[in-house]
């Protein structure tokens, strides 16, 4: 069996691992993160306590659900792999119609779901960036660069992907750069200097102000704040570090203050900049900044 992939996703803002079967083509999903997700349980004993007794008694009840369970190694949170009962799309969902719990319906509407939204096609796309090479051939702390990592997130979902805004937009009560003014506003962003962390960190800060898109600033700028990153200090950000309130709070005092965001940044910085489970880990996380928000 060959498994190479993994993502992922987040229920109530808990976890839900999945690593990708090649051989079968299919995301295959852990047993446990979902009992702990349906059940509100962080405790992995209490989960794996409850998944043996869900077991026996569906066995009891001679269901065909323990059998299609599968055992693959999932990257767990202290960076090592070990084996974890898994369910492919299917027996998530049986599994939560299993449970006689008041979360299944919403669960398996999102697990069906969520997918086939906006977010999660571009989440597919922003993997695809990588595992296609394309990324490589992105300019680097350019604005073209950025509009072309736009692009390809965005195409054939919003027909304003890659585009420069032309209309004014407010989020939370915050003016973002006037549409008037974004051409030389971006052109001056361009001009900054990005030989240091503190100078990318600055020039991030500007290009998340001038929000040069209509929707899907965040997730592009941050791809390509690691591409400057990479490229002049040989380092990127483990986002997975970073508690997701924190980091929309740093950025929405960094219009007048970037120390918090900075600091946030510099503690999760990491050399892991080929590391291709860093880099899908890394989109899991960009997008599930945007949930809710």
């Amino acid at each position: 069996m060959s498994v190479n992939k993994i993502s992922i996703r987040f229920f109530d803002d808990r976890e839900v691992r999945a690593v990708w079967n090649d051989d079968e083509n299919r995301w295959y999903f852990s047993v446990l993160d979902i009992i702990g997700v349906l059940n509100n349980e962080d405790d992995y004993t209490k989960n794996r306590n409850y998944w043996k007794y869900l077991k026996n008694k569906l066995r009891k009840e001679q269901n065909e659900l323990v059998s299609a369970t599968n055992q693959l190694k999932i990257l767990a949170a202290d960076g090592k792999r070990y084996n974890t009962d898994v369910l492919d799309n299917d027996g998530v969902i049986k599994l939560a119609q299993s449970m006689p719990n008041t979360k299944s319906a919403r669960f398996i509407q999102w697990f069906t779901y969520s997918d086939e939204t906006i977010d999660g096609k571009s989440k597919t796309k922003a993997y695809a960036l990588f595992e296609s090479g394309l990324i490589n051939s992105i300019e680097v702390g350019t604005l073209k660069g950025l509009q072309q990592i736009h692009s390809y997130l965005f195409g054939g979902l919003y027909d304003f992907a890659g585009q420069i805004r032309q209309v004014n937009i407010a989020k939370g009560g915050f003016q973002f750069a006037m549409a008037q003014y974004l051409p030389q506003t971006l052109q001056q962003i361009e001009k900054m200097p990005d030989n240091t962390f503190d100078e990318i960190v600055d020039k991030y800060v500007e290009m998340n102000v001038a929000h040069p898109f209509r929707e899907g600033n965040g997730r592009s700028t941050r791809i390509w704040l690691d591409m400057l990153l990479k490229k002049q200090i040989k380092k990127c950000v483990d986002w997975s570090q970073i508690n997701k309130n924190d980091y929309l709070n740093a950025m929405i005092r960094s219009a007048v203050d970037s120390a918090k965001i900075r600091e946030l940044l510099r503690n999760a910085l990491t050399d892991k900049i080929i590391d291709r489970e860093m880099f899908m880990k890394g989109i899991d996380y960009s997008y599930y900044y945007e949930q809710g928000s």
